[in-house]
């Protein structure tokens, strides 16, 4: 898979069968463009590609937003290279690009430089300055700059339309079931094992502390049945997500920290990747040690019968 991020000078010799968005979480919904994709790719001898955006446009227009997203750069890198797609265009949004209009970026970018030859835009997908680039403004425009067009219907689950968005609300209220299903993976976490006050030992529960990278959404406070990996092993593990009210009522930082069963080993300054399977309870402020532990032997007892 080829990664383009400067396009000032670029000019594809290779006809292009494209889709473009921020592809952010390459969830079901995503795939089922990506598989049409690479199926008319195939058929019409082209190369399939995807025009993206890192970081996401919105930090571009304003650079306090504090925006979330589903997927690390990495990690969306990742998924898309296993996708089959061929081409990724990776456009840092800045002013010249916000002010092209629907029609400019066609004939600009589209055609003079990516060279496509057919273009698959999702059901609700607009682009260009005030929007003014939709499916209906790519139609219009294909025989004259001389590409097709196919618009996809959304995917559905559970009759809701997949969208990164309802992953994200999923995510919030702690629904990790729905929001891998829409995902079509388990939702993953990677980052450095990190030093903490090493609490946790001191009740029999040993935490790793994970460095959170700091454009990633996290699911709600709570603690969660995770899938560990480290090294190519696998372990069980439950996952917190909190400020350790029980212990330290004083801190009012967020922590992400996983007890991982059956292993006791000097991890700090690992990788580790954690992949969430089920929530087990909101995050809760017990009235002293005595109840905490009796709440983690029971999530470690449901962990353990968990069927991974």
């Amino acid at each position: 898979m080829k990664i383009i991020r400067d396009l000032t000078e670029y000019h594809s010799t290779t006809p292009l069968a494209l889709s473009l968005g921020m592809f952010d979480g390459v969830h079901l919904g995503h795939l089922s463009i990506i598989n049409k994709l690479n199926e008319i790719a195939e058929k019409e001898h082209l190369e399939s590609a995807i025009l993206s955006f890192w970081p996401h446009p919105r930090k571009f227009l304003n650079p306090n937003d504090d925006v979330k997203m589903l997927n690390t750069l990495e990690e969306k890198l990742e998924l898309l290279e296993k996708s089959g797609i061929k081409n990724i265009f990776l456009k840092t949004f800045d002013e010249e690009f916000r002010n092209l209009t629907g029609t400019e970026f066609c004939e600009q970018v589209l055609v003079d430089k990516l060279n496509v030859k057919h273009i698959i835009i999702g059901h609700d997908h607009t682009f260009g300055k005030n929007k003014s680039g939709n499916f209906e403004l790519l139609k219009s425009l294909s025989n004259k700059l001389g590409f097709k067009v196919n618009q996809l219907e959304a995917v559905q689950t559970n009759d809701l339309n997949i969208s990164s968005t309802k992953i994200r609300i999923a995510l919030s209220e702690g629904r990790i079931n729905d929001a891998n299903k829409m995902l079509g993976y388990n939702y993953p976490l990677t980052g450095k094992v990190i030093h903490g006050k090493k609490l946790g030992r001191t009740i029999g529960y040993p935490t790793a502390n994970i460095e959170v990278p700091i454009n990633k959404l996290l699911p709600k406070k709570g603690a969660y049945i995770v899938e560990v990996y480290m090294d190519n092993q696998f372990y069980k593990g439950m996952l917190s997500i909190g400020t350790n009210p029980t212990i330290d009522d004083q801190n009012e930082s967020l922590h992400t920290e996983v007890y991982i069963l059956d292993f006791d080993q000097d991890i700090y300054d690992k990788d580790i990747t954690i992949k969430f399977r089920d929530f087990l309870h909101n995050e809760i402020k017990f009235e002293g040690l005595e109840k905490l532990i009796e709440k983690l032997d029971e999530d470690k007892r449901l962990t353990e019968e968990y069927q991974f």
